[in-house]
């Protein structure tokens, strides 16, 4: 029997979703699977760029579905509805990031085009998607990185209303082939913000020169250059401040898409391995059968169940967003950060249990093992999302408003706010609802009792010995802060989620087990920075606790684990 908390393309059906979102879901599952294991890591080692993918996808109408918002449609089905891109941000995981790396640069992409007014362009990208086109996002640059502030992408005015453009950029996804390249740059005649300038280029354009692909691999992540390209009123996508801040919202929309990708990659990646630990023999007995291995595996599964549970709430919130609900602007870094992160720590406990086969060429691990390190590292580091998710630690522990509860947002509704997020600053303004109700109603539950201890033990902290004003520049002391409350707002959402879906108590023990033993470890490493006061290292020591062990639900947990021998592998 599947597990139902895991993707298993075998039993896969996406019943919560309307029919055509169904059938689309189904049928690139199937592509995959029809291709099968020896095709698609044949294809993963030899970088082919990914035409045959963007074939099936253009026939099926795969992206133009998905990723046209109602307000420039050309058909009912077509809208942006985040619930359905996560649920194709796994599948492409599943199978292979390079896929799920053509997708989630074509959003990055579309991002300054949907935020635009341009209707000329707005129209352009519809008939590019209908079309089967990819899009990509010109923004970073080999000097500056993703430093906006600094772009040397220079726009000089033509004399007859538009502008010469000149300049390269670099890490640019899609850059070889889109039909739409949102590119940003600044005006030589303007000084400051005011002179952003959000503009379209082609790809196939004389004037636009790949440079090459700076990655190996079949992702496609290019070194462009413009050389006077003539960049016309249709063509202008944004000016000035809006730039600016349409650079920074799509960024929030793409980031997103990060953790679910995460997921996909560990649950192929754990039917492989749990099914060959259960079936190799080592000292007369399967690998499974020794405690160290049932732990780490354990803890593979839970980290992943807790991966999947955050993020599914995270969705939540961002199809509710408004001016007035910004939440989403902490859960998206945390989607990003945390999830992505732990999707690293179950990859390295499996492949702790799994050795030498993880090394395999035959395997799909072995792809696994090298993607699930670019996650963490795209659309900012693990520390620029740390330091993000700080500026929201006072407010979300310390100072709870008042919201109407968050449904789960599985409605065939279209995501509107995600484009008219507006200015983006007053990030220390946001509030949020109280955390503590999702923990009361699991009070009952061993081990989410005693994380609840170290919850509370951080606002302590936070009010009476947080960093003072000469600490808030050390950066290393509050990036370890910065783990601590991630790991409660981490356990919030696991909570919310797991109320909404009646999560199975034992594995929600299980999983909160290894939260209490991260928050410990965390706690440590504060008390070891550098500039810890006394009173700071003597609350680390306090937070620490020690998990509440029960045999029975740890065995009952790892019949589960144990239960995914088997249960999937792709097909020769």
């Amino acid at each position: 029997m599947a597990d139902p908390l895991l993707f298993n393309p075998r039993t896969y059906d996406p019943a919560q979703f309307d029919p055509e979102t169904r059938r689309l879901l189904r049928a690139t599952v199937d592509w995959f699977e029809d291709r099968g294991k020896r095709r698609l890591i044949e294809d993963y080692r030899s970088r082919v760029w990914l035409a045959d993918f963007l074939a099936f996808a253009a026939k099926e109408g795969l992206f133009a579905t998905f990723l046209t918002p109602a307000s420039a449609a050309g058909d009912k089905d077509q809208r942006w509805d985040t619930a359905r891109i996560a649920a194709l941000n796994e599948i492409f995981g599943f199978y292979g990031l390079d896929y799920w790396y053509a997708w989630q640069v074509t959003i990055l992409g579309l991002g300054p085009v949907w935020q635009s007014d341009n209707t000329a362009a707005r129209t352009r990208a519809a008939e590019l998607l209908a079309g089967g086109e990819v899009f990509a996002f010109g923004l970073s640059e080999k000097t500056h990185g993703a430093d906006i502030y600094s772009t040397d992408m220079l726009l000089t005015p033509d004399g007859n209303g538009g502008f010469t453009a000149t300049g390269s950029k670099y890490y640019i996804g899609n850059g070889n082939a889109a039909g739409l390249v949102s590119v940003f740059g600044r005006r030589t005649d303007i000084e400051g913000p005011d002179g952003y300038v959000f503009f379209a280029a082609d790809s196939r354009h004389s004037a636009y020169h790949v440079v090459k692909n700076v990655v190996d691999s079949s992702k496609y992540v290019s070194e462009f250059r413009l050389e006077d390209y003539p960049v016309g009123p249709d063509d202008v996508l944004h000016t000035g401040r809006a730039a600016f801040d349409a650079a920074l919202n799509t960024v929030n929309v793409g980031k997103f898409n990060l953790c679910t990708a995460s997921i996909g990659i560990c649950e192929h990646a754990m039917y492989e391995a749990v099914t060959h630990a259960h079936n190799r023999i080592l000292y007369g007995r399967p690998v499974t059968a020794f405690p160290h291995v049932r732990r780490e595996l354990a803890d593979a599964y839970v980290r992943l169940v807790g991966m999947k549970l955050f993020s599914d709430r995270a969705v939540d919130y961002f199809r509710s967003a408004s001016p007035d609900d910004r939440r989403y602007l902490l859960f998206n870094p945390m989607t990003k950060m945390k999830v992505t992160t732990e999707g690293e720590k179950v990859i390295d406990l499996m492949w702790d249990v799994i050795a030498a086969k993880g090394f395999e060429k035959d395997t799909y691990f072995a792809q696994a093992a090298v993607e699930i390190r670019g996650l963490p590292k795209l659309e900012g580091t693990v520390h620029v999302n740390l330091a993000l998710i700080l500026k929201f630690m006072r407010n979300h522990l310390l100072n709870p408003a008042e919201f109407a509860p968050v449904p789960t947002r599985l409605d065939a509704a279209d995501d509107t706010f995600l484009f008219e997020q507006g200015p983006a600053r007053g990030l220390g303004s946001v509030r949020f609802h109280d955390w503590r109700p999702a923990y009361d109603a699991y009070a009952g539950v061993p081990n989410v009792a005693r994380f609840r201890e170290q919850a509370d033990a951080l606002c302590e902290f936070v009010a009476t010995a947080a960093p003072d004003e000469e600490q808030s520049r050390d950066l290393d002391l509050l990036l370890a802060v910065g783990q601590l409350f991630a790991l409660v707002v981490h356990g919030q959402l696991i909570l919310e989620q797991a109320r909404l879906t009646d999560l199975d108590e034992d594995v929600l023990d299980e999983l909160f087990s290894v939260l209490v033993r991260d928050f410990s470890t965390f706690a440590v490493e504060l008390h070891g920075k550098d500039s810890a006061t006394v009173d700071q290292q003597r609350w680390a020591l306090g937070a620490v606790r020690r998990p509440v062990v029960d045999e029975a639900r740890s065995g009952r947990v790892w019949q589960r684990v144990e239960a995914l021998s088997g249960a999937y592998e792709m097909a020769p």
